[in-house]
């Protein structure tokens, strides 16, 4: 077994995704509270009890609202294929376990790591062990698979309903972020109404630009590799990055900046700078970095699990930024310390 399966068996290990997942909470609140502790910090002293305010109340519910987007996206799409619970995974893997070695010989470091892998994750040189003393054979091979299921490629009937799920999940953060934002903003300023634009016109960047075109553009190009019957891994993989630079890293920006404009700013009222597309916001390091979070598109697409977990912890960067109404054009219109 190459490197390449032997690592994505190693990270689809459910009580690795298991755990993973049921830290993500407190990997979210920890970051955003140091962050916002330091924005707090930052800021003049006169200022900082309202920057404290609106910060914290904006990464509050930019994360709550992450938090929430998994339960709320599968009620919708109806999928059951939530991540099972550490104890129940433990159960699953003693009885799977126990039943194996009862029928089948095996050598003595098989069996220990067998024995470990009923209630703890295996390190990489364990699941590469694994394979290869009882992976040939035909039990052994099923047992394997019974622990750590092969990534599933996704049919034609169901690639649309995944870019909807994951569009979904990404839209929540997004706008639990602006409403976060305005919160903030009404506790702590008397022109809160003026600040609302930005914040609309930021999240609509951030969810067209780094979420949403992107997941068509992987969505589209993997429709296209399934009616070609194209199966290998590698070669959707590589489809989907490339409709992903074409749809979201390199005309992303441009489109969600031409939807501000043009149906945005008149839906508000609001004027825009005369010029070329970029004039108002420009793509930049921290928005090509967003796009990490396409990888995780990829990967799920792909059928591996071991990802999804941490998109709450992507898109909730998103989000806070949709709710400071960040823009990075000639006129910046939101301070976050004023």
């Amino acid at each position: 077994m190459n490197i390449v399966k032997v690592t994505g068996k190693f990270l689809d290990q459910p009580l690795l995704v298991a755990r993973f997942n049921k830290a993500v909470p407190a990997l979210l609140a920890g970051a955003g509270g140091l962050y916002c502790a330091n924005e707090t910090l930052k800021a003049k002293e006169h200022s900082r009890k309202k920057v404290a305010i609106r910060t914290f109340t904006t990464m509050g519910v930019t994360a709550a609202s992450a938090l929430a987007a998994p339960k709320i996206t599968n009620k919708i799409f109806k999928n059951s294929e939530e991540i099972r619970g550490i104890k129940q995974i433990v159960k699953d893997n003693k009885g799977l376990i126990g039943a194996y070695l009862k029928e089948n010989n095996v050598d003595e470091v098989t069996a220990q790591i067998l024995e470990k892998a009923k209630k703890k994750v295996l390190k990489f040189s364990e699941v590469k062990t694994l394979f290869k003393s009882i992976g040939k054979e035909e039990n052994g091979k099923k047992l394997l698979n019974e622990l750590i299921p092969d990534p599933e490629n996704i049919d034609s009937e169901k690639i649309f309903s995944e870019i909807g799920r994951l569009s979904l999940f990404g839209l929540i953060p997004v706008v639990g972020g602006i409403t976060g934002g305005i919160i903030g903003d009404k506790l702590t300023t008397k022109h809160w109404k003026s600040k609302i634009p930005d914040k609309i016109k930021e999240g609509s960047y951030q969810y067209l630009a780094n979420i949403f075109l992107c997941n068509i553009g992987a969505g589209g190009a993997l429709a296209i590799l399934e009616k070609l019957n194209i199966k290998s891994k590698a070669a959707r993989a590589v489809g989907m990055v490339c409709g992903i630079l074409a749809t979201g890293v390199i005309g992303g920006s441009a489109i969600a900046n031409l939807i501000g404009q043009k149906v945005i700013d008149p839906m508000l009222h609001q004027k825009h700078q005369k010029g070329n597309l970029f004039n108002e916001r420009k793509p930049e390091p921290l928005d090509i970095g967003l796009h990490t979070d396409d990888i995780a598109t990829v990967a799920v697409m792909s059928g591996l699990k071991w990802i999804e977990p941490a998109l709450p912890l992507m898109y909730s960067i998103s989000g806070y930024r949709a709710g400071i109404g960040y823009r990075n054009g000639e006129k910046i219109r939101h301070k976050n310390h004023s």
